[in-house]
């Protein structure tokens, strides 16, 4: 069992008979009554997105999910194509059962690819990622002392603010769960 104290994003829940992943989660405290949880939940199997609100301390059966690391192998119109870099299956996700991880894995990436028995429900990020900036407007100099940012395009199209000292064709280490940049790699 799971509980609203043990709740982290990326959990995966049985609620009415469907199994919902967690996107988002904030605690909630009302002035008067007890603490509430609002929580917005996605079906893994339809793909359908829902908010609700639950009761502290409030359990509900964990999902046992499966993770196998897999290495983007290709995109095809709606598809997403996901290779085994030990068996060499490949296994399609939709668009949706990606989502905005998509930004964070550049060509050839690596990710956990989650499995619930043997359909593949979606995927999971590590908290951070390498990336390579594609195009960046050069800094000006004078201004590194403000501690100004600027924006740079990143190699899966992603837009993140950087610090003036960062250049074109620099390795930069992003937060998955924020998007911001964390350090030059």
């Amino acid at each position: 069992m799971i509980s609203t104290g043990d709740m982290k994003r990326g959990a995966t829940i049985e609620l009415d008979g469907r199994v919902y992943q967690v996107m988002e989660f904030q605690h909630i405290k009302m002035g008067r009554g007890s603490a509430q949880m609002r929580m917005k939940l996605r079906d893994v199997r339809r793909g359908d997105l829902i908010d609700r609100s639950f009761q502290a301390g409030e359990k509900w059966p964990r999902v046992r999910v499966e993770r196998v690391t897999m290495q983007l192998s290709y995109t095809e119109e709606d598809l997403i194509y996901f290779m085994n870099t030990e068996t060499f299956d490949q296994v399609p996700l939709t668009r949706d059962q990606v989502g905005e991880a998509m930004n964070y894995i550049g060509e050839n990436g690596q990710c956990d690819v989650l499995f619930l028995g043997d359909e593949p429900i979606g995927i999971e990020l590590a908290a951070s990622v390498i990336l390579t900036i594609t195009h960046c407007d050069p800094g000006v100099k004078g201004d590194t002392a403000t501690g100004a940012t600027k924006p740079a395009t990143l190699e899966t199209g992603l837009v993140v603010n950087v610090p003036l000292f960062v250049n074109e064709g620099d390795k930069i280490k992003v937060n998955t769960e924020s998007g911001q940049y964390q350090e030059r790699a």
